[in-house]
Order: C-alpha cells, then sequence, then structure tokens
C-alpha cells in the first residue's frame, strides 16, 4: 500500500490546499493509505473531521508525516529544511519554481529524492488533466477580470437608463493562452466591448469565436512552440507590435496582460510611453510580473503612474482558493492515478514514459530534466 503525505503550505496569505476531501476519498479507493497534516483545509471549511471520514489519517507532526510518506503532495516548492526531512526514495510532486531558484532542487538531489514538478508538465493531449498551469491560468483570468471591474470607476456594460446611454468598457488582453481566453469570456460575461492580440496565427479564431474581435498587425513570421508557447519576438517585431498596441492601449480602459514564455523572462509588451497615452482611471493587470512582467514599471501590488493603476499579480487564482483547490487536487489525482499499477495497488514512477520524462526534475540524486540542468550549468 503507497503511503501517500499530503502537507499543508505555509506561505503567508496562502488559502489553497493541496488536496480537498472528495479528491482524497478517490487517493483512498486506488488503495492508498493517505495522510492529511492536520488542519490542511480549515481555512476553506474542510476540517480534520472531513478528511477522516473519507479514510484519511490525520497528523499533527509535520515531520513525521514527511518522513513516514512514499509520496508527498503540495502546492508550493518544499522549504529545504522539509526537504530534509523527507525519506530517501521519496516522491515529490508539487510546483518547483525552477527557474527561479535551484537551492531546492540540489537539496532534494543530494535527498535522493524523486520530485516531479507541476509546473513543467507537458502540453500534450494527454496530460490536459494533470496540467496544472492551465487549470490555475483559467481562474487567473477571471480573476483578472473581476479585479480590474472592481477596481474601475466605470462600468463594464452599456447600460441605457432616464439619465442617459453608459457605453460599454473597453478592455484589451494581450495574450490568448487559457488565462487570456478566459478574461477574454469573462469581460464578455459581463458586458464590455473586449479587444484581444496574440501572436499566434491560430489564436485568432478562439477570440473571435469568444465574441471579442482579434487586433490584427503584420509581424511577419510568428508561431508557437511545440508545448503551445507563443515564440519570442524579434527586436524588430516587438518595436511594431509596441507601436501598434499602443493605439489599443489608449482608447481602452482596462488592459489585461498574460503573455509568458517558458523557461524565459516575461517580454516587456506595455512600455512607460504606452501607460503615459492611456486616460487616468484606466487599470492594467499584468499576470506575468513573476517572471519580470509585461508592463514596464510593474511590481507586486498596485502602482500608480499618472492616474493609470497598474496591478501585478501573479496568483490571482488565489483569491478564489476553493475553486483553486478543487482544481490542483484533482490534476495531482490524476499524476497518481495515470501511473498507479492497479495489480500492485501502488505508484509506478515509470522513467521510461515520455509524460515523466518530461516533468521529472529530479532523479536518482541529480536533477534529470534537461533543459533545467542545462541552465543550473550556466549558472
Amino acid at each position: 500500500m503507497t503511503r501517500i503525505g499530503i502537507v499543508r503550505d505555509q506561505q503567508v496569505g496562502e488559502r489553497r490546499v493541496a488536496m480537498t476531501p472528495p479528491i482524497a476519498a478517490k487517493l483512498t479507493k486506488l488503495g492508498a493509505k493517505v495522510t492529511v497534516e492536520a488542519g490542511l483545509g480549515k481555512d476553506l471549511g474542510w476540517q480534520d473531521e472531513a478528511y477522516r471520514e473519507i479514510g484519511c489519517e490525520i497528523c499533527d507532526d509535520r515531520s513525521k508525516l514527511l518522513g513516514d510518506a512514499e509520496i508527498v503532495l503540495r502546492l508550493h516548492p518544499p522549504t529545504v529544511e522539509d526537504v530534509q526531512a523527507l525519506s530517501e526514495g521519496a516522491v515529490h510532486v508539487s510546483y518547483l519554481d525552477v527557474f527561479q531558484g535551484f537551492d531546492v532542487l540540489r537539496a532534494l538531489a543530494a535527498r535522493q529524492v524523486s520530485a516531479i514538478g507541476m509546473d513543467i508538465m507537458p502540453r500534450s493531449t494527454r496530460a490536459q488533466k494533470m496540467d496544472a498551469i492551465s487549470s490555475q491560468a483559467s481562474l487567473a483570468g477571471y480573476a483578472a477580470v473581476i479585479e480590474a471591474a472592481q477596481m474601475s470607476n466605470l462600468v463594464f456594460p452599456m447600460m441605457m437608463t432616464p439619465a442617459g446611454t453608459i457605453t460599454p468598457s473597453r478592455v484589451f488582453v494581450i495574450g490568448a493562452g487559457v488565462a487570456g481566453l478566459q478574461a477574454i469570456a469573462t469581460a464578455r460575461r459581463l458586458g464590455a466591448q473586449v479587444e484581444a492580440f496574440d501572436t499566434r496565427p491560430d489564436a485568432q479564431e478562439q477570440i473571435s469565436s469568444l465574441g471579442a474581435k482579434p487586433v490584427r498587425f503584420d509581424l511577419g513570421e510568428t508561431g508557437q512552440t511545440k508545448d503551445g508557447y507563443a515564440k519570442q519576438l524579434t527586436e524588430e517585431q516587438l518595436q511594431l507590435q509596441q507601436v501598434e498596441m499602443a493605439k489599443v492601449c489608449a482608447r481602452s480602459d482596462v488592459v489585461i496582460t498574460t503573455a509568458q514564455l517558458f523557461g524565459r523572462p516575461a517580454p516587456t509588451i506595455v512600455t512607460e510611453e504606452m501607460i503615459e497615452a492611456m486616460k487616468p482611471g484606466s487599470i492594467v493587470v499584468d499576470l506575468a510580473v513573476s517572471t519580470g512582467g509585461n508592463v514596464a514599471g510593474s511590481k507586486p501590488g498596485v502602482v500608480n503612474v499618472g492616474g493609470v493603476q497598474i496591478v501585478g499579480n501573479s496568483s490571482l487564482s488565489a483569491t478564489v482558493p476553493t475553486h483553486a483547490s478543487q482544481m490542483y487536487a484533482s490534476n495531482l489525482f490524476n499524476v497518481i492515478d495515470e501511473f498507479w499499477d492497479k495489480e500492485a495497488g501502488a505508484f509506478k514512477l515509470d522513467r521510461d514514459d515520455e509524460l515523466i520524462q518530461g516533468c521529472l526534475v529530479v532523479d536518482g540524486g541529480a536533477v534529470v530534466h534537461p533543459m533545467i540542468k542545462e541552465r543550473m550549468e550556466a549558472n
């Protein structure tokens, strides 16, 4: 019987959890012995008894839980201290923030732990149900629009009243990936007039299908990587893009940026000059702030530049923690279920499987993911 341990994330203000009682019940039905750290779901109304009722054990000794578990599930990367408590040969599954620092990866390797990064899950049809980046990005796109609507001095929909007609707010979404498409859909539901841009030609039809107007201008050859991310633009393409985008930003009440490049800093798309040309009272939401930001001058929190409020928040999914937890827990379960040996009643880390090869970061005492290994050696 595989022993699975689930620990609380200790980041200040984090209310999401790695496992909900209904998803934990699925793990126990597989045949796993599931131990949950005491108080895991209390902030979301899931008391320890809710986990106990579906077959989980509750443990209030974090170090013991980590040491006893063959598989550890969590949301955020572990601390080096938590890594030291893991048993050798354990499998650790969480976000690893692999390009933000390598100390934790080195500690995992030294501890002979196998680490799966939920934030580098391959973008493939088979892996969709395990793709935590996409599940959280969808919620972030929704939350970005709600955040902007709450901060704006304007209402989003057109209103015809005896006192006169209110024109709809204009929303410009940059990047039509998972987060961008959800932002478009949410802004349209609220009645805004929405424009959107993406460098990938395939995205134009998706933008139109949601009732938004694609912003089109010729950048020459563009496209996307095999993982579905937009390819990095040349300097000439970026300059042309900024000239054309400046016109759209100037007429928009809300701008939402979602453009990120896998393993590289986010491109600066909205420049200082573009911000200066926007109307006072406009809102800019930058979802890429944690990787450098799409907006000049953005940083975590809110920055006021000439009356334009720039919101830097790359964790907007955390503002809807119940649904974010449900989706992330489901992603984790699907990883376990995909590699559960039903005959043996145990999890099998199949190192020959291409999906595991795409998300296995540390194994056998070393960093094994080619891209991350190369990045570490370069630093």
